[in-house]
Parts: C-alpha cells; structure tokens; sequence
C-alpha cells in the first residue's frame, strides 16, 4: 500500500497544476456567448421575410458557433519570457 501512495505522490510532482483557460479565454467565449444571444433575437425579430431573420441572424449565429467559440477554447496566449542569463564580458582575474 505504501509503494501505490508514493508511485502517485511522483506523479504528482511531475504535473504543473497550472488551469487551461485564462481570462482572455473567457472573455472570446463571452463575446462569442454574446453573439449567439444576438443572433437569436435577430431571428425572432418581425417581419418574417425581412433582412434581420434571413440575413443578419444566421450570420451571427455561424459566428458564434462556428468561428469565435471554438476560438475561445483554443486560444493559447504567448508563453511568458523568461529572462535569459547574458554573459557579460568576464574580467581576467589576477
């Protein structure tokens, strides 16, 4: 039994607990959330036939759906940089 705890505490060690959306991630699907909800009031909008319902509510929608949502979920930002050591010129030492 003590040799399963300490095979999965090594585990453990190795993982970064670091969580995979960011606040950038939620605010594309908020905005892609948004687009939906728009999209949706667009569609239900009279007359029937007019250019809200037909034109701009389905382009909405394949906007959300389609491109900023899954935009949202994959979007990695650029890692931090990490300051790298530059050697400066070394004095000879007497």
């Amino acid at each position: 039994m003590a040799r399963v705890a300490s095979r999965v505490a090594a585990k453990r060690k190795g993982q970064t607990a670091a969580l995979p959306f960011t606040k950038r991630n939620y605010q594309i699907l908020g905005i892609g959330l948004l687009l939906i909800v728009l999209g949706y009031i667009a569609l239900s909008q009279e007359p029937w036939d007019g250019m809200m319902p037909l034109v701009v509510a389905p382009i909405l929608l394949v906007l959300g759906y389609c491109v900023v949502i899954p935009l949202g979920i994959l979007y990695r930002g650029k890692p931090p940089k990490q300051p790298t050591e530059t050697s400066t010129t070394a004095e000879p030492q007497a």
